[in-house]
């Protein structure tokens, strides 16, 4: 039984803020507490489940706290696509009952560790690291080794490096693979390449991942970890990705089919845009 749960609510949806606010009510009734987590961030502290109310970009959003706590994440689809998200607003009151009852289970996915040279903090990301040109009007030119060999430099809009989870992303619009989620892998996709011959590549979920900023020029780039910024890069700065020892943990009340949604939510998708 959950005793406090997080709430993450997308700050422009009306409908979020009113389908959070029966969600507090539901289980105030129930004797469990919730705390907005916008509003009080250090309730995270004593939080016990997260979930969010938006789309993909609002799961992520909570996704960075649950990562931190180790504690499970669903997300309520008020979104376009919603690959991550788990109930749809029709469903809220089952998926409420089913939370209460413990009628759930959990699904573990891969997260990337991401560090930079020179700085002490490391991130982790359950869909992408990417670099990138951001707002800039040149291309970049980013090195990659695995493992220690050359993968190429590629002379691109950016790099990205994916999990199985955010294949689905940013990735896949940049012509990267669709991976199942279960995989234990990264995909690195060039974004935009100035070249024929750079493809994307799936690596191993244990390789050592190095992106460097090539200092034979004079460049800039941006590092956006799960879409946000982490920090300008400057020439000879070096991007270190591997596989994190931590999964986050996603509540999930009905199976998660991937293909089945995969397929409804890029038919959705494709209508949307």
């Amino acid at each position: 039984m959950f005793r406090k749960i997080g709430l993450v609510v997308h700050p422009g949806k009306r409908e979020a803020t009113d389908m959070a606010g029966k969600t507090a009510a539901f289980f105030r009734e129930h004797g469990i507490s919730t705390v907005s987590l916008q509003q009080d961030p250090e309730g995270a502290r004593d939080a016990d489940l997260i979930l969010t109310f938006g789309g993909d970009g609002t799961l992520l959003t909570g996704a960075r706290i649950a990562m931190e706590r180790e504690i499970p994440l669903m997300g309520i689809n008020l979104g376009t696509v919603g690959f991550l998200t788990e109930v749809e607003p029709e469903h809220l009151h089952e998926c409420l009952e089913a939370i209460l009852q413990g009628a759930y289970q959990i699904e573990e996915r891969f997260l990337l560790k991401v560090c930079v040279s020179g700085r002490e903090e490391a991130f982790l990301a359950l869909n992408d690291a990417v670099i990138t040109r951001g707002g800039f009007a040149r291309l970049i030119r980013v090195e990659c080794e695995v493992n220690g060999e050359g993968y190429g430099a590629f002379t691109a809009d950016g790099m990205i490096a994916a999990t199985p989870t955010g294949s689905t992303g940013y990735s896949l619009s940049a012509g990267g693979p669709i991976v199942q989620p279960g995989m234990d892998c990264m995909v690195l996709t060039p974004v935009c390449a100035h070249s024929l011959q750079k493809c994307p590549c799936i690596v191993s979920g244990n390789a050592e991942i190095r992106f460097r900023l090539s200092a034979d020029r004079q460049q800039t780039a941006e590092l956006q970890i799960d879409g946000m910024d982490r920090g300008r890069l400057k020439a000879g700065d070096e991007v270190l990705v591997t596989g994190s020892d931590r999964k986050i943990r996603l509540l999930r009340i009905h199976p998660y089919h991937f293909f089945t949604v995969l397929q409804n939510k890029l038919i959705e998708w494709g209508t949307k845009h």
